[in-house]
């Protein structure tokens, strides 16, 4: 498991993941909590035009986390909400369904792929997607 899961490419993002910390006035914070395995996330997001307009997360979990996380902060900014969710139904489909790995700029998922075979650490790589979804949902509903 640990050379096909834990590969060089998981590393290198795991270990150098922008966008940490906190914003100031976000429009919309959101907590994630993996209950297999106790990783956590917090995002903070600022929309302006439709699109993320800045992003910041605290961040405590394993290296695929740390790895789908760092994905997620390189790519966010400039995403409409409904490439976001797109991106992290493309993400679930890969680990849950055997779907084809995101394409475009969400392509960087694709070294997740050897998660899929272990369930147990789905929720750690799906807790930055799932997180940044329900930020967005907060901020839609404050804009109603």
């Amino acid at each position: 498991m640990l050379d096909k899961v834990y590969n060089a490419k998981i590393l290198e993002l795991a270990g150098n993941i922008p966008r940490l910390g906190r914003l100031e006035r976000p429009d919309a914070t959101a907590k994630g909590y993996s209950k297999l395995c106790g990783s956590t996330i917090t995002v903070d997001i600022t929309l302006h035009d439709g699109k993320v307009a800045d992003y910041a997360h605290e961040l405590k979990a394993c290296a695929l986390g740390q790895a789908s996380a760092s994905i997620m902060a390189r790519n966010v900014v400039g995403s409409t909400p409904q490439e976001l969710r797109e991106a992290r139904e493309a993400l679930r489909r890969m680990l849950k369904e055997n779907g084809p790995p995101p394409e475009g700029k969400w392509a960087d998922l694709a070294v997740l792929e050897p998660v899929r075979d272990y369930k147990a650490r789905h929720g750690s790589t799906m807790l930055a997607f799932d997180a940044v979804v329900d930020a967005l949902e907060k901020a839609e509903a404050e804009r109603s």
